[in-house]
């Protein structure tokens, strides 16, 4: 119990902090919305009266107390480059986001756990040796590079699948099958994308914990019982070597939120990502800090999840 309280009261501070940082550092940049306005024939008076209706010539400290203020209150502002209440944004952007990174998320651990197990096991043989090859190339490879190959590949050569967007320009007349099938075409390529870098990672972090397993006392008095390797690597090794793994769940979630964000704009994907690449274009900050407040509190969520899983599943571990 005192583990968990000492826990939520510092996740509170990590979060006030991030926030506080968060809004100041966006404020250090040259500029503001208005500029977006300027023109030759522009009048000052009428940029200052802007910047008088959006808050911006007021102090720092006045401007983030205002913008706490309402947070507390569910109002997240209004977008000052779409004009519209930014929880409705969100609102939009959130469920499309949540479909790639959960679909990635899936990938991710059942890939990355099967090739991290089967190169553990197998370490000395060539089979072995081509999957620990692969996960590492993969892992090496740049988000964007690996996503604008598969366009040139899937989408402009083969022209097997869509390249961007979410749906197709006439999805809306067609039916619900039909509608769910082109929704997982166009998930594919950005699903894959996102999915496989997490998946490689993943598959070396199984790979050395099996491995470490696999030198353990106990599985060697396992082997001089005379007990199969089938039922030593399924009973024994491979539960003790997904423990850890079982805790990246809280953590890969914010992560593939984060990464998402490169893949949301290359295949034009209307999810956060995308959402906060226009908006620090356009200098949005309600939508900006939106965006980081939901982000940030995906991390803290995450790693707390993860603290108190990784307890759950091994008992040696002492709450202190």
């Amino acid at each position: 119990m005192k583990f968990c309280l000492n826990r939520f009261l510092h996740t509170i501070l990590i979060f006030l902090g991030i926030c506080i940082l968060n809004f100041f550092l966006f404020h250090l940049g040259p500029g503001d919305p208005t500029n977006m306005y300027f023109g030759p024939k522009t009048k000052r008076a009428n940029l200052q009266n802007m910047r008088h209706q959006i808050g911006v010539d007021q102090p720092w400290s006045a401007q983030f107390r205002m913008w706490g203020t309402k947070a507390l209150d569910g109002d997240l502002g209004t977008s000052w480059a779409k004009h519209r209440p930014v929880v409705d944004i969100l609102a939009e952007a959130i469920p499309a986001t949540l479909q790639l990174a959960a679909l990635a998320l899936v990938m991710n651990m059942i890939l990355g756990g099967l090739i991290g197990v089967l190169s553990g096991i197998y370490p000395e043989r060539r089979f072995g040796k081509v999957l620990d090859f692969v996960s590492l190339s993969i892992y090496s490879i740049p988000t964007f590079w690996l996503a604008l190959v598969l366009i040139l590949v899937f989408s402009l050569k083969l022209q097997w699948l869509p390249s961007s967007q979410m749906t197709s320009f006439l999805a809306t007349d067609l039916g619900f099958l039909d509608r769910t099938w082109d929704r997982v075409l166009h998930l594919i390529l950005p699903v894959t994308v996102l999915g496989l870098g997490g998946a490689a990672a993943t598959a070396r972090y199984v790979r050395s914990h099996m491995q470490e397993v696999l030198q353990q006392e106990y599985i060697r008095l396992a082997r001089a019982k005379g007990l199969s390797s089938k039922r030593i690597y399924l009973r024994h090794a491979l539960r003790n070597a997904l423990i850890p793994v079982a805790t990246l769940l809280g953590i890969y979630l914010p992560v593939l939120l984060s990464g998402a964000f490169i893949v949301e704009v290359i295949f034009a994907w209307p999810g956060m990502g995308r959402v906060a690449y226009e908006a620090i274009f356009a200098k949005d900050y309600p939508v900006i800090m939106a965006v980081n407040l939901i982000a940030a509190t995906m991390v803290i969520l995450g790693n707390l999840v993860s603290d108190l899983l990784y307890r759950l599943l091994d008992p040696r571990i002492q709450w202190t």
